[in-house]
């Protein structure tokens, strides 16, 4: 039997609860078909949380799933061009037309899909960044040089939540493009995603008897992203993410994260998101979105 599973037509960090729910029990009870046929587009996020399915289920050592690619030309080519299908193949039987991978990624991609298994992948990918990056994040989104500074920071400690925490590898990608709609200004977009524990399996052995009966997957993300907790136990660790959360203080940024059934967020004036939702549709492993806008000019 074959259990199929549509992504959204529009496939983000918005919709990702929409494709979890789709998904059923987890594990996985039966062969996945996850049909995106009707895809149309998919951010980052979206891209790099598709590849922590199929990578938690090869994990499970469960039937690899089968993947209708999209339909639409643009879009396919797209996700050839962010090397989504280069990773991909290794996890997914895909169905359907795939384009060869362009020598070129999109202009507005700072990273394209890559994968973090270990410390040496984060310097990879965050130099990858520091050289290409500054001219677009001064010149398209205003940004200040320190400003481009932190955003190497934030980059570089999600990447490294990875390698620390997850037990396991994950997916980074880095865009920036126009939301017109939720924003009306261009925004640089740091996706990271793994297979991994999640923060409340991370967590539960040092935080789950001081917070008590509300433990759970919404307490762990709080105890990591607001009140800097780290499984570790040296000075200084679990800093990492209060120091994003800094940054994006400072820079009207966002920062959400999704770890099994919960998603808590930092959230800036312009975005309408709720802070924490819980009794969420489980989803493997953990979702990062950094979200930094570009800055307003200052009025005359």
């Amino acid at each position: 039997m074959i259990h199929v599973a549509p992504v959204p037509a529009h496939f983000d960090d918005r919709t990702l609860d929409q494709f979890a729910q789709t998904l059923g029990p987890w594990p996985p009870a039966e062969r996945l078909l996850i049909d995106a046929r009707g895809t149309t587009w998919a951010s980052p996020y979206g891209l790099a949380a598709m590849l922590t399915l199929g990578q938690a289920i090869a994990e499970l050592k469960l039937p690899k799933p089968r993947l209708a690619v999209p339909e639409s030309d643009d879009t396919r080519s797209y996700w050839a061009r962010t090397g989504f299908f280069h990773h991909a193949v290794e996890y997914f039987e895909l169905a359907g037309k795939i384009p060869k991978r362009s020598g070129d990624a999109p202009g507005s991609t700072l990273v394209p899909v890559t994968a973090v298994r270990a410390a040496e992948d984060v310097h990879e990918v965050v130099g990858r960044v520091q050289e290409g990056a500054t001219r677009i994040l001064t010149s398209e989104l205003k940004l200040e040089a320190k400003a481009v500074m932190g955003f190497a920071m934030a980059l570089s400690e999600a990447c490294q939540n990875i390698v620390e925490h997850a037990g396991t590898g994950g997916w980074v990608a880095v865009q920036t493009y126009m939301w017109q709609r939720r924003l009306g200004r261009k925004v640089a977009v740091i996706a990271v995603s793994d297979a991994g524990v999640g923060f409340r399996r991370s967590l539960e052995a040092s935080e789950a008897k001081k917070v008590g009966e509300r433990w759970g997957d919404g307490a762990a993300l709080e105890s990591a992203l607001l009140h800097g907790v780290s499984r570790f136990r040296d000075p200084g660790r679990g800093q990492g993410l209060a120091g994003i959360k800094r940054y994006l203080l400072r820079w009207q940024g966002k920062i959400s994260i999704r770890s099994g059934t919960a998603r808590l967020s930092v959230l800036p004036e312009w975005d309408d998101d709720v802070p924490l939702a819980e009794h969420l549709p489980f989803f493997p492993g953990s979702q990062v979105q950094i979200t930094i806008p570009a800055q307003e000019a200052p009025a005359r």
